[in-house]
C-alpha cells in the first residue's frame, strides 16, 4: 500500500477501475480512502471505495486483509452516520462469510467489532454483531460458548424490543437447542420467535427461515404433514428469492413424502415446473430413496446411501429420519421372511435378505427384545426358532373389570354411609 494519498474523486475510481490488473486497483483503492478530507462529498466517494475494495479483496481471497480494512476504517467511522457505519461492517463481515475456511477468522473478527463497539457505545452494531458470532460458534460446535452469549443477549434486546433482531436470535437459539437436542426449549424459542415476527413485518428471507425450522421441529416429533405445510411454505420464500435454501427445503418436502409411506409422490414433485429448477444430486439422493422405499429393497436402500452419502448421511437432518425409516424398513422385511418359519438358520435368512449374517442376528434379537415376535436364537446352531403366538386367556381381563366395577360399588357404598353417620 502506498504511503501517497489519492484525491477522494469520481476519477480516482474511475482510475482503479481501468486498473489492469486486481492489486493495482486494490491499491489505487486503499489511496483514496487514506485521502484525510471528510467533506461529504469525498465521504460518499470513499464509501464506494470501500464497497469496490472489498469485493476486490474477496476475489483475491485476501481474508486477512479485509479483517485490518475493518480496523483501518476506524477513524472513518468517527465521522460518518452511525447507520453507515453499521452498513459498511456488516457487509465486510458478509464479504469475508463467502471465502471458503474462514469460520475461525470470521469468530476473531466479530469479537474484534464487539469489542470495538463497546468501547464506541455502538450498542445497537454490537447486538448484530454478537447476534452473527453467536451463529458463527454454533456452526464451529461451540455450543456452550453461544449459548452463554444469546442468553444475555436476548434479555438485552427484550428490553429494547427490537421485534426484527429478536425474531433473528430466538430463532437462532431455537437451532441452538435442536442441535443439544433439547427439543421442549427449541420449541420455546421458536415460538418466541414466531410471536416476534407476528408483531411486525419480517422479510421474507427470515420468514422462510422461521418457516424451515418449524418443519424440522414438526419433523422431530414424527408430525410430517404439517412438516410438510411448513418446508412448502419456506421452499416458496426461498425460490422467489432464488436462494440456495429453496433446494433443501424442497429436499425436507420430499423426505416428508417418502416418511409417510407416499414415496410415489416423490417423481412427481421433482418433475413439477418448480422441482426442475433444481433438478441436482439433493433431489436425485431423495429419488433414490423413494424408489428404495417403494420396492421394500434394502438392498437398493443401502445402495441410495452409499451413492449419495453427502446429500444423505452428512445432513443431519435426513439421516436422522433415514435411519427410523431403515430401521422399521428392515424389521418388515425380516417379519415377512421368517413368517413361514418354525426354524430357520440365519445365514438363509441373511442370504434372502442380502445383508450381513452378524448385521441380521443383531438386528432380529433386539426384536425379540422388543416383542416384535416371539422366538430365541440358537446360537450353537445358527438359528432362529419362532414361538406360536400365544394365546391370551380371556379370563384375566374379565377377573380385572370386575374387580373395578366392585371397586366403584364400594367406594358409593363409602360415600353413602359417610353421609349417614353426618
Amino acid at each position: 500500500m502506498s504511503t501517497s494519498h489519492l484525491p477522494a474523486t469520481e476519477e480516482s475510481l474511475a482510475q482503479a477501475l481501468e486498473a489492469e490488473a486486481p492489486s493495482e486497483a486494490i491499491s489505487i483503492l486503499y489511496r483514496v480512502l487514506e485521502n484525510p478530507s471528510s467533506s461529504s462529498g469525498a465521504l460518499q466517494i470513499k464509501e464506494k471505495a470501500i464497497a469496490k475494495l472489498t469485493d476486490l479483496l474477496r476475489q483475491e481471497s485476501r481474508a486477512e486483509d479485509l479483517r485490518s480494512l475493518l480496523t483501518q476504517l476506524r477513524p472513518f467511522f468517527a465521522v460518518i452516520p452511525k447507520a453507515k457505519t453499521a452498513k459498511i461492517v456488516r457487509g465486510v463481515l458478509d464479504t469475508v462469510a463467502k471465502i471458503p475456511g474462514t469460520s475461525n477468522l470470521q469468530i476473531a473478527l466479530c469479537k474484534e467489532m464487539v469489542e470495538w463497539c463497546r468501547a464506541e457505545k455502538r450498542m445497537f452494531l454490537r447486538q448484530r454483531v454478537e447476534s452473527r458470532l453467536a451463529a458463527l460458534l454454533m456452526e464451529n460446535k461451540e455450543y456452550t460458548e453461544a449459548l452463554a452469549l444469546l442468553t444475555e443477549l436476548v434479555k438485552e434486546v427484550r428490553r429494547f424490543d427490537d421485534k426484527l433482531l429478536l425474531v433473528e436470535i430466538d430463532l437462532l437459539e431455537s437451532k441452538l437447542h435442536f442441535s443439544l437436542r433439547n427439543l421442549p426449549k427449541a420449541k420455546a424459542a421458536l415460538t418466541a420467535a414466531r410471536t416476534a415476527a407476528n408483531a411486525i413485518y419480517v422479510p421474507p428471507e427470515q420468514q422462510g427461515m422461521v418457516d424451515l425450522q418449524s418443519g424440522i421441529l414438526h419433523a422431530e416429533e414424527k408430525d410430517y404433514k404439517t412438516a410438510y405445510s411448513y418446508f412448502f411454505e419456506a421452499f416458496e420464500s426461498f425460490n422467489a428469492l432464488e436462494d440456495d435454501r429453496a433446494v433443501f427445503s424442497l429436499k425436507y418436502m420430499l423426505l416428508c413424502k417418502i416418511m409417510v409411506s407416499q414415496a410415489d409422490d416423490v417423481a412427481g414433485i421433482i418433475s413439477s415446473k418448480a422441482g426442475l429448477q433444481y433438478v441436482g444430486p439433493e433431489l436425485d439422493a431423495m429419488k433414490a430413496v423413494a424408489d428404495a422405499h417403494s420396492k421394500r429393497s434394502l438392498k437398493l436402500f443401502e445402495t441410495a446411501l452409499r451413492d449419495y452419502k453427502v446429500q444423505l448421511e452428512e445432513d443431519p437432518i435426513v439421516h436422522r429420519h433415514l435411519s427410523s425409516l431403515y430401521d422399521t424398513l428392515l424389521e418388515q422385511n425380516l417379519c415377512r421372511l421368517i413368517e413361514p418359519f418354525a426354524r430357520v438358520e440365519i445365514a438363509h435368512i441373511a442370504e434372502l435378505i442380502e445383508l450381513p449374517i452378524d448385521h441380521v442376528e443383531k438386528k432380529l434379537s433386539l426384536m425379540i427384545l422388543d416383542k416384535k415376535f416371539a422366538g430365541t436364537l440358537d446360537q450353537g446352531a445358527g438359528c432362529l426358532v419362532i414361538f406360536d403366538d400365544p394365546k391370551t386367556d380371556a379370563i384375566y381381563p374379565d377377573t380385572l373389570e370386575t374387580i373395578a366395577n366392585m371397586d366403584k360399588v364400594v367406594d358409593s357404598l363409602f360415600v353413602r354411609s359417610a353421609k349417614i353417620m353426618t
